[in-house]
């Protein structure tokens, strides 16, 4: 397939069948810069309103939600909640990829955005576990506080399970050969941002009340949420301003010629499942290290700095915002490096660093200062950093462009639940009994078993992402009985 797409400021809208427009459409069409900054920005608001609740599960949830278990089990209790998104997050990727393969990647990613921001936005307005409610519930809301808090988490689940795949495929489909990584890499990005806005935007509520004022827990936790609805609104004005990719265009034609000669497809997850699931696995198993690495350092071992190691939460959130800009160093660097030596190579260093680092982690953080901390959070990060980078185009690359939004969705959600749903609920109870070095060991035999996975992916760095995957589904047709 030719692409046009060389620099920057090259119109997209108008490209065509053999990659080309009209010199009208190119006048309309948005630039490529203008595709990054749209999956940019709309990971950005939808990650940010994911770590916030990552951040309160470990600094207030405990408190407000769960008041009358014991500190451990209502850390256990709040970061179940957590986890709680990690299950929605497959269901998400089937439902809203099945309307992106079929309907369209920017609708879909409308969508997805408007679910993340009215859940995140009634987070921000639940009544605690000893809240009334309009006069009624006089002893407090009780039992529903936590199952409405479940209900918004897993409707967040579900918007972030069907956001990364779209966001990734903006730019993958767009970029030009031998750039995916560099394109791809925005969307990646987009975690950097949030982790950073979140930590800081708890930084300036803290300063601005007091980390030991009670005003916290009574209310101003809930600041954080309600100001992602301002981030949403901008986010969807940039997101409209865009149109489909040239992938998804060109397969709207072969889904008019198949309807026109008489032929049924099947639903994408069905299509998925039957053709892909062997890439589905794989790449979920692959990416299971770098979800580990990442959720607990972004919310589980802001529990551990605050309520083992007796840090204080505001010098804890002020290191995390350093470290998002490292990590985000890291995933420029890493997307980079991946157009030039392939997507599996830096993702598998990044694997065999994790079996390395993860046993020192806790023994680095058991020093107890905020300096060790810094530390073990920095390391633990730009590790995740090294995979994540790549991962944005590896994903898109594996899968055909019929199935690519519900596939590299499902794949990427499946290493969610491997990674970031279990680890966080393991970790307290295993730290409570054995200390630090078994969570550490225990995330040291996630990144192993990513290793092997890796091993088994193919890089497809230097092929055009269309053709090379045309090859798979005419193959696939041929094995059709």
């Amino acid at each position: 397939m030719t692409n046009s797409l060389t620099a920057d400021n090259v119109s997209v809208a108008g490209t065509g069948p053999a990659g080309q427009g009209s010199a009208e459409d190119l006048k309309k069409g948005p630039s490529l810069r203008r595709v990054a900054t749209a999956s940019l920005v709309g990971t950005t608001i939808e990650f940010y309103d994911f770590f916030i609740y990552g951040t309160a599960a470990a600094l207030v949830f405990p408190t407000v939600f769960f008041p009358n278990m014991t500190p451990m089990l209502s850390t256990v209790a709040s970061f179940a909640t957590f986890g709680v998104a990690f299950l929605a997050r497959p269901l998400g990727s089937v439902v809203f990829g099945h309307f992106g393969d079929i309907l369209g990647r920017k609708r879909t990613l409308v969508w997805t955005l408007l679910m993340m921001g009215i859940a995140t936005l009634f987070i921000g307005l639940l009544p605690g576990y000893e809240t009334g409610v309009f006069g009624f519930f006089e002893s407090g809301i009780g039992v529903w506080g936590p199952v409405l808090l479940v209900i918004m988490r897993f409707l967040q689940g579900m918007a972030v399970g069907g956001e990364w795949a779209g966001a990734t495929l903006l730019t993958a489909e767009y970029a030009p050969p031998g750039k995916r990584g560099a394109y791809a890499m925005f969307p990646q990005l987009g975690a950097a941002i949030a982790f950073f806005l979140s930590s800081g935007t708890f930084v300036v509520v803290f300063l601005a009340i007091g980390e030991t004022s009670n005003a916290f827990l009574e209310w101003a936790w809930r600041i954080p949420f309600l100001l992602s609805i301002v981030m949403v609104f901008v986010g969807l004005y940039v997101r409209l301003a865009i149109q489909e990719t040239p992938s998804f265009k060109k397969e709207q034609e072969r889904r008019a010629e198949d309807k026109a000669n008489g032929v049924r497809r099947t639903l994408p997850f069905m299509d998925t499942i039957r053709y892909q699931w062997r890439e589905a696995m794989t790449g979920g198993i692959a990416l299971a290290s770098l979800f580990s690495l990442f959720y607990m350092g972004t919310s589980y071992l802001t529990s551990y700095g605050t309520s083992k190691l007796g840090l204080e939460r505001i010098q804890i959130l002020a290191v995390g915002m350093v470290a998002a800009i490292i990590f985000g160093a890291a995933i420029a660097a890493s997307a980079a490096i991946s157009d030039r030596i392939g997507r599996t190579k830096v993702i598998l260093t990044s694997t065999v660093l994790a079996v390395l680092w993860t046993p020192a982690l806790f023994w680095v953080l058991d020093f107890g200062t905020i300096w060790h901390f810094a530390l073990g959070l920095t390391v633990t990060m730009v590790i995740f950093g090294i995979s994540y980078g790549p991962a944005g185009a590896m994903l898109p690359e594996m899968f055909r462009v019929d199935l690519r939004y519900t596939g590299a969705g499902l794949a990427y959600n499946i290493a969610a639940i491997l990674g970031g749903a279990i680890p966080p609920l393991i970790a307290a109870p295993l730290a409570e009994a054995y200390g630090g070095l078994a969570v550490g060991l225990f995330l040291a035999a996630i990144s192993l078993t990513s290793c092997i996975a890796v091993t088994r992916i193919r890089s497809n760095h230097e092929d055009d992402i269309d053709e090379h995957n045309q090859l798979v589904r005419e193959s696939d047709a041929l094995a059709k009985p």
